[in-house]
């Protein structure tokens, strides 16, 4: 049987990512290349960005190419399927497969909820509590666990999220949780611990579930030190986030030898990607994997990439994702890019609460114009209040 330790010369591995402003993101993305790669030294692996960040997926896969690939293994370096990739990383593949006459692509599935990814999790909640172990039952009785997810207008995806956090208090024993998002959905995190405190647990734990650091993990903490702050009777404890956690390597391990045993009952992202491009429900796109910032390298690699050019692009399919390191007013940005439209974007607890917090200025066009002054002027009231 075919896998990772027996890969023909010609095959090769490539990790497709989404990209971020953030350099944290991008360094820590590569320790994932750089983590397989110490695990099969004789495989050729590679990554690349959809945007922002450099090497861009054309880059990688021209990379493996030099190396005399001709099979290529794709696997996306996301936790959830929502629509990067679900349809901008296929559609990459597949525009520059068309490209490479005697190239072939196969492309996997998400990271998920493998159980190896909850032990991962669950590893980074347990160092939180200098836990070494799983608790006895009733250990954690006293504690409320409070899941950080990314939040998108990909319903399936949320809940994802939220099963996440259901299957971890059980296996470690919480007393009660909540899930929270950091992106276009509800809660928000601001708004998810203040409702979380109300239950009257003296100690919570705030726990991301993300990959790479960034603007929205900083956020997330601030918001935890914010709380806090208030609520000095309370113990806020914050895990750390994934990154390159030993589970998540075997993870991606796991990912990449399902694709080598051929095709399954279930429907791949591949395979439903060209399914709905045959509907005509998606469209091939060619605006992404183009951004090459300077100094952008793998860690591992002797040669230099450096670009430097800069791009703008402009497509108005349905994706959804968080900008980690957007740093910007309401009224400008230059990626040109607009998120699916989310029925929920004005919902009390969730990303109206962020409108004065530099929320994505995908979604502010989104939010109708009386929400926006609202809000600006609730928080207006706020800093008028007097401090005791």
């Amino acid at each position: 049987m075919t896998d990772l330790n027996n890969l023909p010369e010609n095959a090769g591995v490539m990790i497709c990512g989404h990209g971020s402003r953030a350099k944290i993101a991008e360094e820590e993305f590569a320790l994932l290349a750089s983590g397989l790669r110490k695990r099969y030294p004789g495989l050729k692996i590679e990554y690349g960005f959809l945007e922002y960040s450099a090497p861009n997926i054309h880059m990688g896969l021209d990379r493996l190419i030099e190396q005399g690939v001709q099979h290529i293994y794709a696997v996306p370096g996301m936790l959830f399927a929502a629509t990067h990739a679900q349809n901008d990383i296929p559609s990459v593949l597949t525009t520059y497969q068309d490209k490479h006459p005697g190239l072939k692509i196969d492309y996997g599935t998400e990271l998920g909820l493998h159980d190896a990814m909850i032990q991962a999790f669950q590893q980074r909640i347990l160092e939180a509590l200098n836990l070494n172990a799983i608790p006895e039952t009733g250990d954690l009785y006293d504690t409320m666990l409070v899941v950080v997810g990314r939040g998108t207008s990909v319903v399936e995806a949320n809940a994802e999220a939220a099963k996440l956090t259901r299957i971890v208090t059980e296996n470690l024993g919480f007393g009660w949780s909540q899930t929270v998002y950091s992106g276009v959905t509800f809660p928000s995190v601001g708004r998810g611990l203040e409702m979380a405190l109300k239950l009257g647990f003296k100690k919570v734990v705030v726990a991301p579930y993300f990959l790479f650091g960034g603007k929205l993990i900083d956020r997330i903490y601030a918001y935890t030190d914010k709380v806090a702050t208030e609520n000095p009777e309370v113990e806020l404890i914050k895990a750390d986030y994934l990154r390159d956690q030993s589970h998540v390597i075997d993870t991606f391990t796991l990912r990449i030898n399902e694709i080598l045993q051929g095709p399954k009952a279930t429907i791949g992202l591949m395979q439903d990607f060209k399914a709905r491009l045959a509907r005509g429900e998606v469209d091939i796109h060619h605006h992404h994997a183009e951004y090459q910032p300077e100094e952008n390298k793998d860690p591992d690699q002797t040669d230099s990439h450096q670009h430097s050019h800069s791009h703008k692009h402009s497509h108005n399919h349905e994706h959804s994702h968080s900008h980690e390191s957007h740093d910007h007013g309401h009224h400008h940005h230059d990626h040109g890019h607009h998120h699916a439209p989310y029925q929920h974007i004005a919902h009390p607890h969730g990303p109206r609460t962020m409108i004065n917090e530099n929320v994505c200025c995908c979604f502010m066009g989104q939010f109708p114009q009386s929400v926006i002054d609202e809000e600006k002027k609730n928080k207006k009231e706020e800093t008028r209040k007097p401090v005791c």
